[in-house]
């Protein structure tokens, strides 16, 4: 497969082309009008300058993901169903992973779209491209490239186990190493260890809405993965128990059980309890 990454996506597309595949999904003028302004609205620097845009549009707008959406819709999506009609592929904004069956097909495939985007105003990074060989049991080629990072998910050989107990490497996705720092800094960043002022009713208010968006997103594979780092959520519960309670600083154990009889009590107040990473 392809792995592809458009270098400096949303500051080199051009105003031209952008527009045109905005008059495809759009008559009303005052739109299109609105559209234009914002995309050639000047920057202003820390020191008061203005510096006119000629290209791009602003990461962090609003309409942003919209309009970028709608450019690779056209300049890549609609290009690939014509050239490549029998070629799979997936793509979040300009984050894009294309299927194909062989590295000689994935060559052509990937010379082909360099030339597209090149025709169109932009520019493949060549760090962060590559063709990935998706290794397992049943592809054993060695390849210098055979894992690849897609949405917060990396795709990769993995232990597993048929329904007869049949052990094999198996290419599929977990939670990556780098989602997992995100959620481990964010927790880091609450400090809930300190926040002795709060009840543990309302540390699992404050953590649930997180947490939920993790397990439902990163829980869907692999999940012995994503149950480690929620592992490490229940010895920070610990601490906070500590912290709070002077009678439990030095004890550990009774603040295992402390956490436990809270958990027999209400085993649905945490999601990751719920999530099975019981204290």
């Amino acid at each position: 497969m392809i792995d592809l990454d458009i270098k400096g996506f949303f500051d080199n597309l051009e105003h031209r082309l952008l527009m045109r595949a905005v008059e495809k999904h759009t008559e009303e003028n005052w739109i299109r009008m609105y559209i234009g302004r914002w995309l050639k609205a000047p920057i202003e620097k820390r020191n008061g300058e203005a510096k006119e845009r000629t290209r791009g549009t602003p990461q962090g707008g609003v309409i942003s993901p919209l309009l970028a959406n709608i450019f690779l819709h056209h300049v890549f999506d609609k290009w690939m169903e014509r050239e490549f009609p029998a070629v799979e592929f997936e793509r979040y904004a300009d984050d894009t992973i294309v299927h194909c069956k062989s590295f000689t097909q994935a060559t052509h495939v990937l010379n082909k779209t360099r030339e597209r985007l090149e025709k169109c105003g932009l520019e493949l990074n060549a760090e962060k491209t590559k063709i990935v060989y998706c290794k397992d049991s049943n592809r054993k080629v060695e390849f210098k490239y055979t894992e690849f990072t897609f949405l917060g998910y990396t795709f990769r050989a993995r232990p597993a186990r048929s329904p007869k107990g049949r052990r094999f490497k198996s290419f599929s996705p977990a939670v990556s190493e780098e989602a997992l720092k995100k959620m481990i800094s964010e927790i880091k960043r609450l400090r809930i260890h300190r926040r002795v002022d709060m009840s543990i009713e309302e540390i699992a208010d404050m953590l649930n809405p997180k947490l939920r968006g993790w397990i439902y997103y990163y829980g869907k594979f692999r999940r012995i993965s994503l149950k480690y780092f929620l592992h490490r959520l229940n010895v920070r519960l610990l601490k906070w128990i500590r912290n709070k309670y002077k009678a439990l600083r030095h004890r550990v154990r009774a603040a295992k059980l402390w956490l436990k009889n809270v958990y027999k009590i209400n085993p649905d107040l945490f999601a990751h309890w719920r999530f099975g990473v019981r204290p």
